[in-house]
């Protein structure tokens, strides 16, 4: 099948991740699922635009947005560029296609005050949950790492001798981050809870649920949402905006750029500039300091 062949490159070749390859196979179900209930005698790599446009407009009708639609039909397109590389057809379908427009999305990113009075709350129990979440909101505000780098860190990426992460990061790519003293003090804490927790559990994983497995993603993003709620009015709390928050705030006290971008694992600085807009906070400090009439 076309479509397992296409998953097995991305997998081999490009190096995507489970949950990258997951969602470019479902994108690609569905609208081989499509084809089969309206075109009959349609396969996968013989349609033309107009049956792509078709689809376009039943997920424009299911009130999907157009950044959702955007992200499905840009699965197809590299589906029908394989196919032309493979010299299984001759041109994509899809070669003059022009994507929806979207509006652009200001994440804004969460205050150094918010931080401090979560991080120096006692919002946190003393219990291994407790050590657990307050070191999972600490590793990515002093690291900046995603959510799925976190998940999948072993407990041998941590060397506390040299002050070093290692993080494994898209396409399997590894960087090397330092590791803060304060960092350390709360990784050093959560790990003294673990060996007491799980005398007996073998995990590699450095963060582990109650019950000594893997953490979810789920799990991690309700541990940032809740409590982020307790000091943040923001609408938007979830593990990525301490990402950003983590960039913003380096990016503010003068870090260089390019030195963020590899902090964060970044392939292009233009991902990176994305988190260089300057914060409310930074332009409220620059305009009352620069402001003629502001003294």
């Amino acid at each position: 099948m076309l479509i397992e062949k296409f998953i097995e490159y991305l997998k081999i070749e490009k190096n995507y991740s489970v949950n990258t390859l997951s969602a470019y196979k479902k994108d690609l179900m569905e609208f081989q699922v499509f084809i089969n209930e309206n075109y009959d005698k349609c396969v996968i790599e013989n349609v033309d635009y107009k049956i792509i446009r078709s689809w376009i407009v039943l997920l424009v009708n299911k009130n999907l947005s157009n950044r959702s639609i955007n992200r499905k039909v840009s699965s197809l397109k590299s589906f029908y560029k394989f196919l032309v590389k493979t010299d299984t057809i001759n041109s994509s379908p899809l070669i003059a296609h022009s994507p929806l427009k979207q509006s652009k999305k200001i994440q804004v990113p969460f205050s150094k005050d918010e931080i401090g009075a979560l991080l120096d709350s006692d919002f946190f129990k003393s219990d291994y949950k407790g050590v657990l979440q307050k070191t999972i909101i600490s590793f990515f505000y002093f690291t900046g790492v995603r959510r799925i780098e976190l998940i999948n860190l072993k407990t041998s990426d941590i060397n506390m001798d040299s002050y070093t992460i290692r993080i494994m990061g898209k396409r399997n790519k590894e960087r090397i981050i330092p590791m803060l003293p304060k960092l350390k003090e709360s990784i050093s804490e959560y790990l003294k809870i673990k060996s007491q927790e799980f005398n007996n559990v073998i995990s590699d994983y450095l963060f582990i649920s109650k019950s000594g497995i893997q953490l979810s993603e789920k799990y991690v993003y309700r541990t940032v949402n809740e409590y982020f709620k307790l000091v943040s009015p923001k609408v938007k709390k979830a593990p990525h905006v301490l990402r950003h928050s983590f960039a913003t705030h380096l990016i503010n006290e003068g870090a260089d750029i390019n030195s963020v971008k590899e902090l964060l694992g970044h392939s292009s600085l233009s991902a990176t500039q994305v988190y260089s807009h300057t914060s409310m906070e930074r332009i409220k400090e620059v305009f009352k300091s620069s402001h003629p009439r502001a003294k």
